[in-house]
């Protein structure tokens, strides 16, 4: 029997054709970059308040500054209240205005306001998302969040069932759909709709493209591969910082970002599927003609002797879904990553949509944001030194310790705030871009995709939450901060949990598994395999072999 690490050393294990793949899937990496933060700009909260025309009717020749003193009362800061205003006397003169006053006050009733000194329009402006309305702005938010969870639990077992490759092209094509179709809606509801494909969409796309890349890569350049790629989506941020300062229409941004995605319609022709995974369900004939393209590609020989020993998932019992939560070492593992990916996507997608607390100038602030996050790359040199147990737990430990601090500082220190919440972005993007390695290295061919999407709900549904959470910030102030804080602590400290899996070969299934379903020892034939599978290469909590 040989195994799969063993055909691509034949093939080339980093050569032209993974370097080549490996571009190819970056670029689709940074459009979701513009999808996952463009509602930073297009939904930004925009300053406004009452539109009070009337006190025009009753006078002429009063400055701006004299008609919100007569028509919008102020907050106890000297600001202007933004949804109250001093209930209208059309039927009297200025004069009894200014002798009276007017201390009686009424929600906005002829609409609002807006300050468009930075934004042309948003989708704040437009559908006048403030006030009441305001959370539909946060929901537009939340909506993106649950078409990645949705994505993620669809996408994943359709990878493990229908390939790397198709899974990614249909993604791909929804993203290119709902992403240009949402620049055209006429509503809100039809605009929260289109956010959802849009999320499902950028979720396939997430997962599809790192597992392709990582099973196509030795072991020795697998961390390098998977990290660039999330380099990519950091490139994107930065990017999308660009044409948002740039273009100030949130429909033209729309647009913009979303029309470029046709050039992926190339990929019918251009994206390999993943041999590995065509190896693993038995068809040996479509996994031969990519590895012979390879390794032309790498110059390299290729012994197709090596095809024939490859053990299938047609061969053995096959380990469902079910056996994550029944097998303990499994479950111990699934249990651990699914809280970590929470627990990242919930704290990095609260930091990306705080920018305005951190600082007034959102386009500057999610620069920065964007620019350290390229500094993941170092992750490539940790990972390698420290191996990837020490890098997620310090990640996480610093991204939460970080967070906390930041409680520490009143109001008015803006540079010691932006410090720490670059800090708390830089370290919950590395621990995002181990997570990923670690998945791909934990868990087996034969269900990658599905494990990984399982734990890709769980992240999905701290983007889900975080949105929410911002909405507490206006009654409680630093609760965000202090569930950010404590959740990343906790994970840290569960990583602890996690075999080490630096410099092992990707396992492809659990273990030689018969049809049998006896019980030896107490244990089924599927857990007694998979743990000789573990043992034939050390103990369990110190190998990647499931």
């Amino acid at each position: 029997m040989s195994e799969f690490g063993e055909i691509l050393k034949d093939v080339g294990e980093f050569g032209q054709f993974q370097k080549r793949l490996l571009v190819l899937i970056c670029i689709p990496y940074l459009f979701t970059g513009f999808h996952l933060i463009a509602q930073v700009f297009t939904g930004a909260t925009v300053q406004h308040h009452c539109q009070a025309n009337w006190i025009q009717n009753i006078t002429e020749g009063l400055s701006k500054e004299e008609q919100l003193l007569l028509t919008i009362p102020k907050e106890q800061d000297g600001s202007y209240q933004k949804c109250k205003m001093y209930v209208p006397h059309p039927d009297k003169d200025i004069n009894w205005i200014l002798l009276h006053g007017n201390k009686s006050t009424a929600a906005c009733e002829e609409g609002w306001m807006y300050d468009f000194s930075q934004y042309r329009s948003t989708i704040v402006t437009e559908f006048n998302l403030v006030c009441d309305h305001r959370w539909l702005s946060k929901f537009s938010q939340t909506s993106s969040m649950a078409g990645l969870f949705v994505g993620a639990m669809l996408f994943g077992p359709l990878a493990d069932r229908f390939g790397r490759q198709r899974t990614i092209l249909v993604s791909l094509l929804l993203q290119l759909i709902s992403g240009v179709g949402a620049a055209f809606v006429p509503t809100i509801s039809l605009f929260i709709v289109l956010q959802f494909v849009l999320g499902t969409s950028v979720s396939g796309i997430m997962m599809n493209t790192v597992t392709l890349g990582t099973e196509w890569t030795g072991v020795e350049h697998r961390s390098f591969a998977s990290v660039l790629t999330q380099c990519a989506l950091s490139v994107g941020q930065i990017l999308l910082t660009g044409l948002a300062y740039g273009i100030r229409d949130w429909r033209m941004l729309q647009l913009t970002t979303s029309c470029p995605i046709i050039i992926f319609l190339s990929y019918i022709w251009l994206l390999p599927e993943s041999a590995r995974w065509l190896l693993m369900k038995g068809q040996k004939e479509a996994a031969k003609k990519y590895l012979r393209s390879a390794a032309i590609v790498n110059k390299r020989v290729l012994h197709e002797s090596l095809i024939d020993k490859i053990v299938t998932t047609k061969e053995i019992q096959q380990i469902t879904i079910w056996d994550l939560f029944r097998i303990s070492s499994l479950r111990r593992v699934t249990l651990v990553l699914t809280f970590i990916w929470f627990v990242n996507s919930f704290v990095y997608y609260g930091l990306c949509f705080s920018v305005e607390r951190f600082s007034k100038d959102i386009y500057l602030m999610n620069f920065i944001f964007g620019l350290v996050e390229v500094l993941r790359v170092s992750c490539i040199w940790l990972l390698a030194k420290f191996g990837r147990k020490k890098c997620q737990g310090c990640f996480l430990l610093l991204g939460g310790v970080a967070c906390l601090l930041i409680l520490a500082f009143p109001e008015g220190m803006a540079l010691e705030v932006i410090v720490l919440a670059v800090l708390a972005k830089l370290s919950i993007s590395g621990s995002f871009s181990v997570t990923y390695v670690y998945s791909t290295e934990l868990f087996p061919t034969a269900i990658r995709q599905s494990s990984i999407g399982l734990a890709s709900m769980f992240a999905w549904l701290g983007g889900i939450i975080a949105p929410m959470i911002m909405l507490l910030e206006q009654d409680y102030p630093g609760s965000s901060l202090i569930l950010f804080g404590i959740t990343s602590i906790i994970a840290s400290a569960l990583s602890l949990l996690l075999p080490e899996t630096a410099n092992k070969e990707l396992s492809d299934h659990t273990g030689q598994v018969g049809n049998v379903k006896k019980k030896v020892n107490g244990k089924s034939d599927v857990e007694n395999a998979y743990h000789q599978s573990a043992a034939d290469t050390g103990n369990f909590t110190k190998s990647t072999r499931m």
